[in-house]
């Protein structure tokens, strides 16, 4: 079998009813004290889960960089769990940037849930469809040491997604890297690229059948294959708080309705712009975080939104309640209506 043939048969196994176009890097909610509020991520996953059958955790958005161990490891736990009752697909995210860090990070959930098993069908079993993973950190990191550190994590046989992040690792896999990987590891079979910049795809190299997501906030129906762009599908922060808008776009893109696709696109962006800049005045969290559970937080509780206390952060501080009346007056100006919150 080629590489190629090889790819498409995992991905059959780990998805046979195709890829999803559309993934969610999951918010983490926490109680009062500080601990998982896993009913109030419970509820969360109900409320996407018409729209998103694959989610990523702990990604950035869902405070994957500040956790300590023993915290991904409890929501690791719950999320396996209620991926299995809920049907849905876990991609687990391992946001390591220390060099020879990231292998020792996957062995840890192998022993974890497939009793340490390689194999594709471990894996599936636990609905667990593979591992998100980024380069060390380092601004003048040479392609040579980029590529070294991606082969060896790929090299331990487990599915593989790729995660363009330069905000965080102060670097970008090439277009060269990527395509050598893709044509020497079957394995790793998804790429995302949240630089903004998607030098990869418009570089036209030969990626083989990766399949591409695209993490960018924003202008969202033009970079979709659906309609005439250059991805497979998306894996935005903001379908925490837009899964069925995003959902809806995707499938017009599908039905050839690009003008009605654009116009949606225009306005769950012009949401995002508005309320991503408030939260990135905030001295605290992950801005996508914020701003999605700024978002979220009238989703959540409709028009008593107001009368509830705002969402707590990692941090141990709970969102302004500034920032949660900006999403409010933007979801409005819109025209989100939200009758009725989803824990109303």
């Amino acid at each position: 079998m080629t590489i190629h043939d090889r790819r498409d048969a995992l991905i059959g196994t780990l998805f046979p009813d195709g890829v999803p176009r559309l993934w969610c890097p999951l918010l983490t909610h926490y109680r009062d004290d500080g601990s998982l509020d896993t009913e109030r991520i419970a509820a969360h996953i109900r409320h996407m889960r018409p729209w998103v059958s694959a989610f990523l955790a702990p990604g950035s958005t869902g405070d994957g960089w500040e956790m300590e161990q023993w915290e991904t490891d409890e929501l690791l736990a719950f999320l396996v769990a209620e991926a299995q009752r809920r049907e849905f697909s876990l991609m687990v995210g391992v946001l390591r940037t220390e060099p020879g860090a990231v292998v020792p990070a996957i062995e840890r959930v192998l022993e974890r849930f497939t009793a340490g098993s390689h194999e594709v069908t471990a894996l599936v079993d636990r609905n667990i469809c593979g591992f998100t993973v980024t380069p060390p950190k380092g601004a003048d990191l040479p392609q040579r040491t980029i590529r070294d550190s991606l082969e060896r994590i790929a090299r331990t046989g487990v599915p593989i997604a790729i995660y363009q992040l330069p905000q965080v690792t102060g670097n970008e896999i090439s277009a060269q890297t990527v395509e050598a990987l893709a044509a020497t590891y079957a394995n790793v079979y998804l790429m995302k690229d949240t630089s903004g910049i998607d030098r990869v795809v418009l570089a036209k190299r030969d990626l083989a059948n990766l399949f591409l997501v695209r993490g960018a906030e924003g202008d969202y129906a033009r970079w979709i294959k659906a309609g005439g762009g250059h991805y497979d599908g998306l894996l935005l922060s903001t379908a925490n708080s837009f899964a069925a808008a995003l959902g809806k776009m995707i499938d017009l893109l599908v039905e050839g309705n690009s003008d009605e696709a654009q116009r949606l696109s225009r306005r769950v962006s012009r949401v995002t712009t508005v309320v991503f800049e408030q939260a990135q005045k905030l001295s605290f969290g992950n801005p996508f975080a914020n701003a999605n559970k700024a978002i979220d937080h009238h989703f959540a509780w409709g028009p008593e939104a107001s009368e509830h206390a705002p969402p707590m952060t990692h941090s141990g501080n709970r969102l302004p309640r500034e920032l949660i009346a900006v999403a409010g007056d933007q979801l409005a100006r819109e025209g989100f209506a939200i009758r009725s919150g989803y824990l109303s």
